[in-house]
């Protein structure tokens, strides 16, 4: 008697394999036409050469915002809106001066950017003696008797033989963000903090920190300087002890102020309950434009819905686009988008962010389950031919995760991130590091993920069918 499970092998194998070079058909359309008819290119040109440096609460937000909406009212999708959401407003003010004094009269200049959410320094500067710490934690060691009066400078280098570059920036990126509270605490003046970058070059690197609790009277100066800036100024220091420290930073903090999400979104054929998001941040730090950081991932999540409709795909679940707001200093607008989510009883099946960058793709991480995990892996030769190998459980994004929970499969695209921390919140985060074929690459990468989950579903929402 044959064996019931060949029965069904030679029943369906057949089909199974029709199944599967309609996806090789459809995932080859979808590379062809994002390389060869692509837009998240022209998209980015705009963002970042036209409205540039976007930051939270800024004019240029509000411009990319207009911008946005208007692009995606353009390519004729079910629904478009803004998703109203406060967010923080800080500026920078003119530019930051800094100088080592050696002696009175002898000094040498520094490339500094002040963090973002810093206080101010006084109007005429801030000159003190510097202390290096290699983390937060040397402080409690030091107290303080050694630290009062002084500017700390923080210098932990990103640790350079991590190979996932992301894991070197988690290492160090504490000083960075609660440094200026901690040193605060033992009478510091200030505080300088190493670049978060793996190369040494002349860019300093601003990003987000915060004074936790700190009442406002107790805030002391944050600044970045550049890696070159912090090798110079801790080889000076372990010659001369008694060297000097000067900054000047003009910064504030105002009010909220109202901003938006920026949404669009294909009605499901057959499960429009089940939602399916693909995403990353319209907001960006104000050195650079912006182009990496997050430029990139809102072109790209933007084409997804793009290319699904040129190539004629008709989605069977709700496919939604959100460029969120205030990822950089606050993630308010992946708060809101959850919470309005969680208000409207929205079930989200997939939700797949791209802040990485718009370099080569090599793949994707997930936060899910085994049984979804097998499933997606189970697509891996589909990629295979497109040189996407990295399938890999273990994180997604910062504007998906507030979507965890309730079986949802969130992914991260996972660019080659070997370069990404040369440009990270500096000044060189500009559209011409920004490779046309590579990021055209990995929206067509996101577009057959999302095609995939679609067609088939998770395995909640297979069992579901809402």
């Amino acid at each position: 008697m044959i064996n019931r499970q060949i029965l069904f092998l030679l029943f369906f194998l057949p089909f199974i394999g029709i199944s599967q070079s309609e996806d090789e058909k459809q995932l080859k359309e979808i590379y062809t036409t994002s390389l060869t008819n692509g837009e998240s290119y022209n998209w980015l040109s705009y963002l970042s050469n036209q409205i540039g440096g976007r930051l939270s609460g800024s004019f240029n937000a509000e411009q990319a915002v207009n911008y946005t909406k208007a692009e995606l009212d353009s390519l004729g999708l079910d629904r478009v809106w803004l998703q109203p959401v406060m967010v923080p407003k800080w500026t920078r003010g003119i530019k930051e001066f800094s100088y080592l004094e050696n002696a009175p009269g002898e000094t040498t200049n520094l490339d500094i950017c002040a963090l973002g959410g810093s206080v101010a320094t006084p109007s005429g500067g801030l000159k003190a003696s510097v202390i290096e710490v290699k983390g937060i934690e040397e402080l409690e060691a030091l107290g303080e008797e050694k630290i009062k009066g002084k500017i700390v400078f923080f210098n932990r280098p990103m640790q350079a033989d991590l190979i996932q570059t992301f894991e070197a920036y988690g290492g160090c990126v504490d000083q960075r963000y609660s440094g200026a509270a901690e040193a605060a605490k033992y009478g510091a003046v200030g505080v300088m903090v190493r670049s978060m970058n793996l190369r040494l070059d002349n860019y300093p690197h601003t990003g987000s920190m915060s004074y936790g609790d700190l009442p406002v009277e107790k805030r002391i100066p944050a600044a970045a300087i550049s890696t070159n800036g912090a090798e110079m100024l801790s080889t000076v220091l372990a010659l001369n002890k008694d060297v000097k420290l000067y900054f000047r930073q003009t910064c504030k903090v105002f009010p909220d102020v109202q901003s938006y999400n920026v949404i669009g979104e294909i009605k499901g054929s057959e499960f429009p309950n089940e939602i399916i998001t693909v995403g990353g941040h319209l907001d960006s730090w104000d050195l650079g434009d912006g182009s990496h950081d997050d430029g990139a991932g809102c072109v790209q999540s933007m084409e997804v819905l793009r290319l699904l409709k040129e190539t004629g795909y008709k989605p069977k679940r709700t496919i939604r686009v959100v460029l969120f707001m205030n990822e950089e200093n606050g993630l308010r607008g992946a708060t809101k988008y959850a919470e309005v989510a969680k208000e409207k009883g929205e079930y989200h099946v997939f939700a797949l962010e791209s802040d990485a960058g718009g370099f080569t793709p090599r793949g994707f991480s997930f936060d899910c389950d085994e049984a979804n995990f097998a499933q997606i892996t189970s697509w891996k030769s589909l990629f295979k031919p497109y040189l996407i190998h990295y399938f890999e459980q273990g994180g997604s994004g910062a504007d998906v995760g507030p979507l965890k929970g309730n079986g949802t499969v969130l992914a991260g695209l996972r660019p080659d991130s070997q370069r990404y921390f040369d440009h990270h919140h500096a000044e060189n985060d500009t559209f011409e590091h920004v490779n046309k074929r590579e990021l055209e690459l990995g929206a067509a990468t996101m577009a057959s993920l999302v095609y995939l989950i679609d067609k088939y579903g998770t395995v909640q929402a297979s069992n579901i069918k809402g």
